[in-house]
This record gives C-alpha cells, sequence and structure tokens, in this order.
C-alpha cells in the first residue's frame, strides 16, 4: 500500500542510521514493528497480579500425568 507521509527527516535519517537497514523504508518498517512489539509487551506485563490463582492446583501431578495413546 503506497502512502505518503510527512516525516521529520532528521528523525528518519537517525532512524535509518541506526537501524542498519539498508533503505529508509525497510527503518520505517522495522521501527513500526518494533513499536507494535513494546506495546504487546507492555499489556502483557500489565496483567501481572491480575490473574485469579488457584491454591488447590498442583502443577507436580500435572507432570506425571500419562500421554494420550497415539492413533
Amino acid at each position: 500500500m503506497a502512502t505518503n507521509l510527512a516525516l521529520d527527516p532528521d528523525l528518519l535519517e537517525q532512524a535509518f542510521r541506526v537501524s542498519g537497514e539498508p533503505s529508509k523504508k525497510a527503518a520505517v518498517t522495522r521501527a513500526l514493528h518494533e513499536f507494535i512489539a513494546r506495546r504487546e509487551q507492555r499489556r502483557v506485563a500489565e496483567l501481572f497480579g491480575t490473574l485469579l490463582w488457584d491454591d488447590a492446583f498442583d502443577y507436580k501431578a500435572e507432570r506425571t500425568r500419562k500421554p494420550a495413546a497415539k492413533r
């Protein structure tokens, strides 16, 4: 998809230099991927401490469970 953006040329040049990508397009694409990954990681981190824990769950018992028979 072709998109025209008015980007800060100094910021774009710096992103191009530090990314090590071969083109400005690749640098912007990489920056977008990294931005998305950081936001998704933040959402996962925000879940810590919010899940209900079942104190009766025995994780060691799950280790000894027999695997399902192969068909």
